[in-house]
């Protein structure tokens, strides 16, 4: 099958924006037009509109990760409270949590004011557990969450409580949480492209950054001087000089349905725009779209050596052939369906899977990233945390935990390609244990030895 995203397929037609035509002078550049870029920018403009703000892509608005990946709108952490509990205390990491559960009425205000039509639907997340080991998971997950205040709003679905809500075959039970909007993905991106436009921000495409440094960056179409200069690139970061250790590129990979008819969705569900997933170890994730397709999705493609992010690597039959297996084990249903896409793109992962936010007043110099793949909504706090730092807007986001947070550098090669590949091998390992024994392996705890730093 081609590689080709079902979200490019199903956007309106893009803009045509120009390239840098030769240097510059501004008073932000932000390098990258993902989602932290776009938000970063809408936020500036929206807390001093006199500012001149660039946003500078080498490719084109939301050619990465945002534009592509997942379309979950969720106020989950992107890092696991327990890292964040263990790095700054429990404190620190309630002030987070409560952050994060704010963001879907942020990000839901700026879509009903901006007119972004993103197939906005909030109708939460639902994950499935389908083995005695994944319920003990859930219930110990929804055990946390009620003694830390029920921050992350989860409730523990029993076996027909989950059949109602997602039709997913040996459904023992799942969690459900209202917080995660189901989303067009590109939709979201080119819309916020256009608002901050039209608040007086300008973005080039086709303009390559080679080099960031405090006051200028240097671009294969010309130097951009700049008072702030802020890094968004995510997991193309390690292309920088000197960033090539701070995240890994990993590959998460989807596929698409042809649109599927009512009685297929009689039988499986979510009619009220839920997300869904399972308690596995190899991360996958899926939903129904605005349109009656089923989209689904999951980690499983290599990390590849020196971090190397290539066009070849959006697609890789081996994994789309397995989440197409994983999706009609779920719901045999879709067995007989057309499956119409098959795409991917590299997401940024931190040594310690801790999200940050960074930014150094002397310098100017600031970034964000390392969402794990919970980016969608994170990107937002990650960008109005920017804005109010680089305007010197009083807030409580410049105090939240992540703030000025440094992770370790990942290992030098070989060791990180070693290391993080075994990861997913462990990962895959725990897997088809638990579905053999059904109890739980010293593999679990051999993976989270692995992602730990």
């Amino acid at each position: 099958m081609r590689v080709r995203s079902l979200w490019a397929d199903t956007a309106p037609e893009a803009p045509e924006r120009s390239p840098l035509d030769g240097d510059t002078e501004v008073d932000v550049c932000v390098v990258g037009a993902g989602y932290t870029g776009l938000w970063t920018a809408y936020y500036l403009l929206r807390r001093d509109p006199t500012l001149q703000v660039l946003v500078v892509e080498a490719e084109t608005v939301a050619f990465g990760a945002s534009g592509r990946n997942g379309g979950w709108c969720s106020a989950l952490l992107p890092q696991g409270v327990e890292r964040m509990t263990r790095d700054h205390g429990p404190v620190a990491a309630q002030a987070m949590r409560t952050a994060m559960r704010g963001i879907l009425d942020e990000v839901e205000r700026v879509v009903r004011e901006e007119g972004i039509d993103c197939h906005w639907r909030r109708g939460g997340t639902v994950v499935v557990a389908r083995s005695a080991p994944q319920l003990a998971r859930a219930t110990a997950e929804v055990a946390e969450d009620e003694a830390g205040g029920s921050l992350e709003g989860l409730r523990l679905l029993d076996a027909e409580e989950t059949r109602k809500t997602v039709g997913m075959t040996r459904a023992l039970g799942a969690t459900h949480t209202p917080d995660c909007a189901r989303i067009h993905p590109l939709r979201l991106a080119r819309g916020l492209a256009a608002a901050l436009e039209r608040r007086g921000g300008r973005i080039v495409e086709h303009t390559r950054a080679l080099d960031l440094s405090p006051g200028a960056v240097r671009t294969d179409r010309g130097v951009v001087r700049a008072r702030h200069v802020l890094r968004a690139t995510e997991g193309w970061t390690p292309r920088l000089p000197g960033a090539a250790r701070e995240v890994v590129p990993v590959y998460s990979l989807m596929v698409a349905t042809e649109p599927l008819p009512a009685p297929f969705w009689d039988e499986v569900g979510l009619s009220g725009g839920e997300t869904f997933s399972d308690f596995r170890h190899v991360i996958v994730y899926g939903q129904r779209t605005a349109d009656d397709r089923l989209v689904f999705g999951g980690r499983g493609a290599p990390y590849h050596f020196a971090s190397s992010v290539r066009p070849e690597f959006d697609g890789d039959e081996t994994v789309f052939r397995r989440l197409r297996s994983t999706l009609a084990d779920m719901f045999p249903a879709v067995a007989g369906a057309r499956f119409t896409h098959a795409w991917g793109g590299p997401l940024g992962i931190s040594r310690d899977w801790h999200a940050a936010v960074r930014h150094d007043p002397a310098s100017g110099l600031g970034s964000a990233g390392g969402y794990v793949g919970d980016g969608v909504a994170t990107t937002n706090l990650a960008g109005r945390t920017l804005a109010d730092a680089v305007t010197g807007t009083g807030s409580d986001l410049v105090r939240l935990p992540w703030f000025n947070h440094t992770s370790p550098r990942w290992e030098p090669e070989p060791l990180r390609w070693l290391g993080v590949n075994a990861g997913l091998l462990v990962a895959r390992a725990a897997d088809a244990a638990e579905n053999v024994l059904n109890r739980p392996t010293p593999l679990s705890g051999a993976l989270a030895r692995l992602t730990a730093h």
